[in-house]
């Protein structure tokens, strides 16, 4: 849905009705995550895509007829066929599970806000009933803001609450995701299947060291989306002239900024300084954070002597095995540009729970269901 907020947003403030049709499960190969969509009015003016173009015109006629019967959402499936190439498939292998619903904005105004905030780059999320009771398909909720003010309600029960909490949850997580609710242990009676659709803001890529490594791997991080901040205590050497592509530079010890900054579930901490006095005390503190990576560089001499000097600080073997030490994956990297695409690289492969091999390599789905941290 938040693929297209800004027409979404217009259409809802114009109390435009629309039909949504959003993908809501994915196997094998499917060429766009769970979450996007595509959305027609009742003029037949169409946004979005959902296959990269294999399956829009079935999908476009399946929001024509959802919005002319003003119906229940209907649900779809597509996948590749082996007897007939030209036949309404997935020629990528994939396979889409698709759900269609009808949306009155005067029905839910919330959705006015909610993708008010997305359109201004503030963070928020849209819980969307896609499986449960027919009275509560295709109702949503809104969480806005980082203070996370609810709008809107799916049911007048102990649901919303569940709901509410899962939107929450994965706002702070930075992930759109389905979950499933129902049972005893979630306080939810009734069994729920929601899509949580996320528009966070960027997360954080933490950059110690003002080096050149720094540099290419500032503009690396950018490219990727992060709000990326480079930290060093030197003033001579943590200048915007030399680090362009950071959005903020900070001149400090690394641990005291770090003790004093902002970090969630998907910040990535970066240390290239290798020097022990400023190594040891940041990462003593950033193993104990609930960040998403922690790398820092250097030989394996170095990580061996790093690893003995936090363990002279009582830093615990689970807390140490977090550390991605050397950093980056073994591309053979030598050069700044090409070091930062393997510590990125690593990032990506941490995120995505990818094995950083040859996909020529390995059998299996080429993409995975991203980590969703859950850090004790």
């Amino acid at each position: 849905m938040l693929n297209i907020a800004d027409t979404l947003h217009r259409w809802c403030r114009e109390a435009r009705p629309f039909a949504l049709a959003t993908v809501v499960g994915v196997r094998g190969s499917a060429p766009l995550p769970v979450g996007t969509s595509v959305a027609v009015d009742e003029d037949g003016d169409a946004v979005g895509s959902i296959s990269g173009g294999c399956v829009e015109g079935q999908v476009y006629e399946l929001c024509r007829q959802v919005l002319r019967d003003r119906g229940a959402p209907q649900r779809a499936w597509f996948g590749y066929s082996d007897d007939d190439a030209f036949a309404i498939g997935l020629t990528c292998g994939g396979e889409l599970d698709v759900f269609v619903q009808r949306v009155d904005p005067t029905a839910q105004p919330h959705l006015v806000d909610a993708l008010d905030e997305v359109v201004q780059g503030r963070p928020a999320a849209v819980a969307q009933v896609v499986d449960g009771p027919e009275r509560l398909l295709g109702l949503t909720l809104s969480v806005l803001g980082a203070d996370q003010v609810v709008c809107g309600a799916v049911d007048d029960g102990p649901a919303n609450r569940a709901v509410a909490d899962q939107a929450r949850a994965l706002l702070r997580a930075g992930r759109t995701a389905r979950v499933d609710l129902g049972g005893t242990g979630d306080g939810c009676p009734e069994h729920l299947s929601v899509l949580v659709h996320v528009a966070a803001t960027r997360p954080r890529m933490l950059v110690f060291g003002a080096v050149d490594f720094a540099a290419a791997l500032s503009q690396a991080g950018r490219f990727l989306g992060y709000r990326v901040t480079v930290c060093d205590a030197r003033p001579v050497f943590a200048t915007a002239a030399r680090f362009p592509y950071a959005d903020e530079i900070v001149v400090d010890w690394p641990h005291r900024y770090l003790e004093r900054t902002s970090v969630d579930e998907r910040t990535a901490v970066c240390v290239l300084t290798h020097d022990a006095k400023f190594d040891i005390p940041l990462l003593r503190l950033a193993l104990d954070l609930p960040v998403a990576y922690v790398g820092a560089m250097g030989s394996r001499r170095t990580h061996e002597e790093r690893l003995r000097l936090l363990r002279e600080e009582d830093v615990a073997e689970d807390r140490l095995a977090r550390l991605r030490s050397p950093i980056g994956l073994d591309l053979g990297a030598r050069t700044p540009e090409e070091t930062a695409v393997s510590i990125t690289a690593e990032i990506i492969a941490e995120a995505n729970r990818g094995t950083g091999q040859p996909l020529t390599w390995i059998t299996g789905p080429i993409h995975r269901s991203p980590r969703l941290t859950s850090y004790r």
